[in-house]
């Protein structure tokens, strides 16, 4: 008995099909083709891989150059920006006028330093009001529960400069409250107008603060504070405060209450009521006031340019923080400013 004949390709069964073998035959050629050309041992595998690299660098200093010229185009025409708005600085609708109207300055929230109702903003804003040949007159819109004496004073004073000046009627028209410093400024004005109940007076000055010199005790903690000066120290929560001192503080809040008092009875003179209770700190309603005298009569803005001043075209001279001041204080010397605010030694007057 012959042996069996085996097949010519012992890599296959033996009954593969010649088309078979032909796409087997193919595959591995591929692949150890592949094989080659991927071995670490071969001139041609290194010199790819040296070009692939040397590729990828210069592509990668491509995209940061371009990524640093954007970036810095774009520095720069943030700064363009900035320096724009800010020479630009105290947006209002005055530019829009065509012909006589009632100017309009906003005097709204804490009157302070730095505020938007800052004696620097009104100011200025009354200024450009008053220079204008077209306005017939100056209402100041006033929403303000008060703030610093100091502000308030430096608006009171620029109110009668203005007025002997340019000889153009202003007024106070208020809405929600003009209590404390917002008086002081209103009653510089030739009369005040009110909503029955707005709230208006608040005649006095407080200088507020905390002491925990009890808390420290029951907790064991002691104040070590040093100062050159006997008194340097004494508004400090963390110390106990002498009779002498506590004098001192009330003879300088009657000082400045005295200066607010003289003021209002210089501004409102003899609609003034006799009332022992008028600045005693109280605030009344609208109503009240114009009973007391604090206030002339009911009305709003749109009143008193149609029936007093006679130009019922209001324009808006307020100056307002455009969004390059936003960001600069955002980014720049608002940060932290509650912290500092919240930091001081001096309680505010108000």
């Amino acid at each position: 008995m012959s042996d069996p004949q085996l097949p010519e390709n012992p890599d296959l069964e033996p009954n593969s099909s010649p088309a078979h073998t032909n796409t087997a035959q193919a595959a591995t050629k591929n692949i150890v083709n592949k094989s080659s050309e991927t071995d670490p041992s071969s001139g041609q595998w290194a010199s790819a891989t040296l070009e692939k690299l040397l590729f990828a660098t210069l592509a990668e200093q491509k995209t940061a150059r371009r990524w640093r010229l954007f970036t810095r185009l774009a520095w720069l025409v943030f700064a363009v920006f900035v320096v724009w708005s800010l020479t630009h600085r105290g947006s209002t609708s005055s530019t829009d006028k065509t012909g006589v109207h009632t100017a309009v300055v906003e005097i709204k929230g804490e009157i302070a330093s730095g505020a938007d109702a800052s004696a620097e903003g009104i100011v200025a804003a009354m200024r450009a009001a008053f220079e204008d040949t077209s306005a017939q007159g100056i209402v100041l819109l006033i929403n303000s529960p008060g703030g610093s004496p100091v502000q308030a004073g430096i608006i009171n004073d620029e109110i009668k400069r203005l007025k002997a000046k340019h000889n153009k009627p202003i007024y106070a028209v208020v809405e929600e409250s003009c209590a404390s410093a917002a008086y002081y400024i209103a009653a510089a004005t030739d009369k005040i107008y009110v909503n029955k109940a707005s709230i208006v007076g608040s005649i006095g000055v407080l200088m507020d603060g905390f002491g925990f010199t009890g808390l420290m005790d029951k907790l064991g903690v002691e104040r070590r504070l040093m100062t050159a000066g006997a008194n340097k120290g004494f508004l400090d929560p963390f110390s106990p405060q002498t009779e002498a001192q506590r004098a001192f503080a009330q003879t300088m809040l009657d000082q400045i209450h005295k200066q607010f008092i003289d003021v209002v009875k210089t501004g409102r003179g003899d609609r003034l009521k006799d009332s022992p209770e008028l600045f005693s700190g109280l605030f009344w309603t609208g109503q009240q006031a114009v009973e007391l005298g604090l206030a002339d009569q009911l009305g709003s803005l749109d009143f008193v340019a149609r029936e007093v001043i006679k130009a019922e075209e209001l324009v808006d001279y307020t100056r307002r923080e455009n969004v390059a001041e936003r960001l600069a204080k955002r980014f720049g010397a608002a940060v932290g400013e509650g912290a500092v605010r919240a930091a001081r030694a001096v309680p505010a007057i108000r």
